[in-house]
């Protein structure tokens, strides 16, 4: 159906500027165009995006939504692979309402930074750099921090693929709106935070930061997958540790996948491992993953803090379109990232409306440009991919750096093998989980962040 403003709109697009501000409210299909188009594949029509500044816009923003019978969709970076940050085709029953949460990127730090508030909009990266200073880190530390993937959505979708340690982004603490059974909407504060009684008393004090110690209370509710770890470690239990939709990581905002507006979520956060070390596993037998991966849970005193397996197809692919995306990150850093991605979100829907380009032309550019510079993966990298057709990343952290290296020594001197340092830091940069989010996971999933080097350890059948 068409989602261009008609007579019967107007009044409804009316209240929305006047909750927001008409700046902050966009009905131009060729403005909304970047947001009603998913990351990777998805896109339909919108009958506006609104950006409200503040969580009692939000919550005045749901209520004229909901008054009108709109359906709702909350975004924040657009960065996801499912589809589900945007319109998926043009058959709904209804007219699409986008409300992007990116004005909304505040968050509060709680106990000397233990846990953490975050708001609709706060990104990963916001909240990784908020934290460093402290000497601690949140719970998903993953490739989509760096193109402005929001904490909340990672929560809305149990994410974390890469986290052995951690397991799913969760929380019992959370302040949301639902549609109750009569159809109205209802502000729940299951945050642990005393903030009033009314929506309007609880959000304005959010906005406005007004949290004193004595509001927080302990009552027992976790804000992280506290019994992770005692599943992963079951490595012959029927069901797999995590999985989609796993009945027992939902919980009211935990898994909801847009069914709630979450206005704020409490998270435990946890001390940054100032050792860190990636081990670069490769074999031609993809039973000796197995192997690794079942001893590793199972006998380990230390859990890698993540891993990620490859195999040599996905190496030549991020090898060969992941270099832009490498030499900006290695040569800008990946604070500047969420600003390239926005840009380039803005740039392909220009150009999309000019028939001399083709679809995807960023892209397409930065990778023939990037084809320009020199060769940017080590040749013995090279001669890894070329020698084993299975990879596996294995980061290690603090006294688990050593139990991993005297145990793979030991595991690997039985077959013909070899022990080979390479550079960390551009072996993880071509790695398919960052910034890309192509994964797999013998472990758990897969992203690596910054250390000193990587070691690695081959492996062929002995003849």
């Amino acid at each position: 159906m068409s989602s261009a403003p008609t007579d019967t709109h107007k009044t409804f697009l009316a209240d929305l500027a006047r909750l927001v501000g008409p700046s902050h409210l966009l009905t131009d299909p060729a403005k909304t165009q970047r947001y009603r188009k998913g990351f990777r594949s998805g896109q339909g029509e919108a009958l506006a995006v609104v950006f409200p500044g503040t969580l009692l816009e939000l919550w005045r923003v749901l209520n004229a939504c909901v008054d009108a019978d709109k359906i709702i969709l909350m975004q924040a970076a657009n960065t996801g692979l499912t589809e589900g940050s945007t319109p998926n085709g043009n058959d709904y029953d209804r007219e699409i309402v986008i409300i992007s949460t990116l004005r909304l990127d505040k968050l509060h730090l709680l106990d000397k930074g233990e846990q953490v508030l975050a708001w609709p909009g706060t990104t990963l990266y916001s909240l990784e750099k908020a934290l460093k200073p402290l000497g601690r880190e949140p719970h998903s530390v993953i490739g989509s921090s760096c193109i402005g993937a929001s904490v909340i959505g990672g929560i809305c979708n149990n994410s974390g693929g890469s986290l052995v340690q951690r397991g799913p982004a969760y929380t019992e603490m959370s302040l949301f709106a639902q549609i109750d059974a009569d159809g109205k909407l209802k502000l729940v504060n299951h945050l642990g935070i005393d903030l009033g009684s009314t929506p309007e008393q609880i959000l304005s004090r959010l906005d406005d930061e007004r949290i004193s110690d004595s509001d927080v209370l302990h009552d027992g509710r976790h804000a992280h997958d506290h019994d992770y770890v005692t599943r992963v470690r079951d490595v012959d239990a029927d069901t797999p540790a995590r999985y989609n939709a796993d009945p027992d990581r939902l919980f009211e905002s935990s898994g909801c996948a847009g069914k709630l507006a979450v206005f704020a979520v409490r998270l435990d956060t946890f001390p940054a491992e100032k050792r860190q070390q990636v081990f670069y596993i490769g074999t031609n037998q993809p039973q000796v993953l197995t192997e690794i991966r079942r001893h590793i849970l199972a006998e380990f005193q230390h859990l890698p803090v993540a891993g990620e397996y490859m195999h040599r197809d996905i190496y030549d692919i991020a090898e060969k379109y992941g270099k832009d995306t490498f030499l900006m990150i290695d040569k800008l850093g990946t604070d500047k990232m969420p600003f390239f991605f926005t840009m380039k979100g803005r740039t392909d829907a220009m150009l999309e409306k000019v028939s001399l380009f083709k679809p995807h032309f960023t892209d397409r550019f930065m990778q023939k440009l990037g084809h320009v510079f020199p060769a940017h993966l080590p040749e013995r990298m090279k001669t890894w991919r070329d020698k084993y057709e299975h990879h596996l990343l294995l980061k290690m952290a603090g006294d688990g750096i050593e139990e991993a290296q005297r145990w793979l020594t030991e595991y690997f001197q039985q077959a013909e093998g070899i022990s080979s340092p390479v550079r960390r830091r551009k072996a993880a940069r071509r790695s398919p989980s960052l910034c890309r989010r192509r994964r797999g996971n013998p472990l758990s999933g897969g992203a690596c962040r910054r250390s000193r080097r990587y070691s690695g350890a081959g492996y062929r059948p002995a003849p």
